[in-house]
């Protein structure tokens, strides 16, 4: 999935962003309100971790922003203050949950996920294909019942292809979903991804190339 992460403090924002990302999340981060409208204007996120408390456009106003544009992004707003009042507040402005802080990172990623969810649309919490298992909430993948040992991205490249079921995903969305905006959008780390994570897979081969198309399961 890809999250906007919108804070500040810039030691905190990349802590946040270095958990999400060894939970396999693809993950931009922002210093300021008017650059998390301009990043949600041109990507596609799954979540968008706002903290209230930005400078320039305050976290409320690009919340409001946000609920007002035809987006599926949903936001999780960061702040100080965890009175009821200023929950109310928050969720009146558009938003989707409430974090206070100080906050467990656990809780951080399982809120994630569970808005992530709701942005997409139903799936089964098992993603299946054949003898090939994956579980994204335990971030456990396997065929014929052995576990696979993939690294996060191989991890997120075949959920990402399992949810699609079937429909072919072309490279040029898997490095939209799957990775953050330092990836060169040249590079052929999809492929290069995608070739690593098929003989880690077994045989008969999961994972097929579309000529001129992309990957499908």
């Amino acid at each position: 999935m890809r999250i906007l992460v919108a804070e500040d403090h810039a030691e905190l924002a990349q802590s946040v962003a270095r958990v999400l990302r060894r939970e396999g999340m693809a993950v931009d981060v922002v210093l300021d309100g008017a650059d998390a409208l301009e990043r949600t204007s041109v990507v596609d996120y799954d979540v968008v971790v706002l903290d209230r408390d930005l400078p320039g456009v305050p976290g409320d106003e690009v919340c409001r922003r946000l609920a007002e544009q035809p987006l599926h992004a949903r936001v999780l707003l960061l702040t100080a203050s965890a009175t009821i009042a200023h929950r109310v507040a928050g969720f009146s402005l558009g938003a989707d949950d409430y974090l206070p802080k100080p906050f467990a990172y656990a809780e951080l990623v399982a809120r994630i996920r569970a808005l992530a969810r709701r942005s997409q649309a139903a799936l089964p919490p098992v993603l299946e294909s054949g003898d090939l298992r994956l579980d994204p909430a335990q971030r456990v993948a396997s065929r014929a019942g052995e576990r696979l040992a993939l690294t996060p991205k191989e991890f997120s490249v075949l959920e990402y292809l399992l949810a699609a079921q079937g429909r072919v995903v072309s490279a040029e969305e898997l490095l939209e979903r799957v990775w953050d905006e330092a990836t060169d959008p040249f590079t052929t780390t999809v492929k290069a991804t995608i070739n690593r994570l098929r003989p880690k897979l077994g045989t008969p081969p999961v994972i097929e190339t579309v000529p001129r198309g992309g990957y499908r399961i």
